[in-house]
């Protein structure tokens, strides 16, 4: 996913984030967040080394079900998530480790990595 991808306007019900299946990253900000765009080289980094891991970038803010539905609070907020559920969270990750450490376990939990 490139660096330059926005975060999606439509987004998915609670219900069809649950039903996923195997890893994802759910990733929730908005394109004119500070935060969030200092985030995007560490999240890209990280990404680029599990390729078998999707990523889902979705716009947050009042009136956005989603993103309240999973309690967040500050931008960007990373959700991963197996199978549909949460297993871990990162909120303003400023460096690749973090969020390569993390997509590690989740794709060794799915047997991705």
């Amino acid at each position: 996913m490139s660096l330059h991808t926005p975060y999606a306007v439509t987004q998915p019900t609670r219900e069809e984030i649950a039903a996923l299946e195997g890893a994802t990253l759910l990733e929730f900000g908005t394109d004119w967040c500070g935060f969030c765009k200092a985030a995007q080289p560490a999240v890209a980094e990280a990404l680029a080394a599990q390729p078998g891991v999707r990523h889902l970038k979705v716009e947050d803010g009042p009136g956005r079900p989603l993103g309240r539905s999973f309690s967040v609070r500050l931008w960007p907020t990373l959700v991963f998530l197996q199978d549909g559920r949460e297993v871990e969270r990162l909120v303003r990750p400023h460096a690749p480790a973090p969020v390569a450490q993390a997509l590690l376990r989740l794709a060794q939990a799915s047997g991705a990595g």
